[in-house]
C-alpha cells in the first residue's frame, strides 16, 4: 500500500468496521442483574440507597419521606486497549491479517462489563455494600414496626459452589454499572505522531471509563449451600418476605436463578423436572428462569 492520508483513511475505516464486527458478536449477560447508570463525573453518590419509597393514605398535611442517608459511593476506573500495527505490514499488504484482531478488540469492549459485573456477584460475600454490611449478609439493620432495629438476612451461607436468586424486574437492579465513557476507536498514525516517528507503528486504541456497584440488596439472595429444592425453598421464601423498615412489605418475587455452569443440572432438576428423584411432584418447576453464567466459572 501507498502511504498517504487517504490510503490511511480508508484502512482505519477497515478496521474500525471489523471493531464494530466484533462487539456485535458478544451477547452481554450483565443487563439482566445489572442497571446502567451514566455517570457526569469521576464518581457518583448512591446515598440515597436503603429506603423504597412507599404511597401512604393521605390524612392531614404531608408526610415527607425523607431517604436515609448512606455514604456508599462508586468511584469510575478507567480502562484501554491498545493495538500496535508495524507500519512495515501495511506498506507491504499484510493488513488483511489484523482484521480478527480488530473484531476481537470490539468483542473485548463489548465483554468488559461482564468481566466486571460477574465478578462482584461472586464478592458479595466478603465485600460491603451501601448499609455497611457485605452485600450477601446475615445482619443488614432494618427497622421493625416498632421502629426498632432488626438484622435481616439475604444469605444461608455456606461453603460450597455460589447460587443466586434474584428479583430482576425493579427500575433498579441488585447490581449497577456505571458508565462515564465509552470511547470510540482512535488512532495514531500520522507520521509525526509518537509511534510513528520513534517505534514506526501505527497505533489504534479505546479508553473506557466506568465501575459496578451494589444496589438494593434486598432483591438478591446469594447462597453457597448445596443447590437442592429445600435450599431454593428457603432462597424463594426469604426473597418474598422481605420488608423494608417498619414492617412494610416490598413485594419482592425472585424469577432468576443464576448459577456458574458447573451446577446447570441441579438447577435445570429444580426448573425443569416434573418430578423430583423420590417421584414427588416438582413445584419449583417454572418458578424462575435460568442464566448459566460463564463469567462465574
Amino acid at each position: 500500500m501507498i502511504i498517504n492520508r487517504g490510503n490511511l483513511a480508508t484502512l482505519f475505516t477497515g478496521f474500525k468496521a471489523s471493531f464494530q464486527n466484533g462487539i456485535g458478536q458478544h451477547e452481554p449477560q450483565w443487563p439482566r442483574v445489572a442497571t446502567r447508570v451514566p455517570s457526569t463525573t469521576s464518581e457518583e453518590e448512591y446515598g440515597w440507597l436503603g429506603q423504597v419509597p412507599n404511597l401512604r393514605e393521605w390524612f392531614g398535611d404531608r408526610v415527607v419521606q425523607n431517604l436515609q442517608q448512606h455514604d456508599y459511593s462508586i468511584k469510575n476506573r478507567k480502562f484501554e486497549l491498545t493495538l500496535g500495527v508495524p507500519v512495515d505490514h501495511i506498506e507491504d499488504d499484510k493488513y488483511g491479517v489484523y482484521a480478527p484482531m480488530f473484531e476481537e478488540m470490539g468483542r473485548s469492549a463489548a465483554a468488559h462489563p461482564d468481566q466486571l459485573i460477574w465478578p462482584l456477584l461472586n464478592a458479595g460475600f466478603s465485600t460491603v455494600c451501601y448499609d455497611g454490611q457485605f452485600f450477601f449478609d446475615t445482619d443488614h439493620p432494618v427497622l421493625d414496626e416498632n421502629g426498632e432495629v432488626q438484622s435481616v438476612a439475604n444469605t444461608d451461607g455456606g461453603a460450597g459452589t455460589p447460587w443466586f436468586l434474584m428479583d430482576v424486574s425493579r427500575p433498579l437492579k441488585p447490581l449497577i454499572h456505571q458508565v462515564r465513557q465509552e470511547g470510540p476507536l482512535v488512532r495514531q498514525d500520522a507520521p509525526t505522531d509518537e509511534p510513528v516517528f520513534n517505534s514506526d507503528e501505527y497505533k489504534y486504541g479505546i479508553k473506557h471509563r466506568r465501575n459496578v456497584g451494589f444496589g438494593f440488596w434486598q432483591f438478591a439472595w446469594g447462597s453457597k449451600q448445596t443447590l437442592n429444592k429445600a435450599n431454593y425453598k428457603i432462597a424463594r421464601e426469604s426473597l418474598m418476605g422481605m420488608k423494608g423498615d417498619h414492617g412494610r412489605p416490598i413485594g419482592v418475587m425472585p424469577r432468576l436463578l443464576v448459577v456458574p455452569p458447573s451446577l446447570e443440572g441441579e438447577a435445570l432438576e429444580i426448573l425443569n423436572a416434573e418430578r423430583d428423584a423420590a417421584g414427588a411432584t416438582n413445584v419449583y418447576k417454572g418458578t424462575a428462569e435460568l442464566l448459566v453464567v460463564p463469567w462465574l466459572g
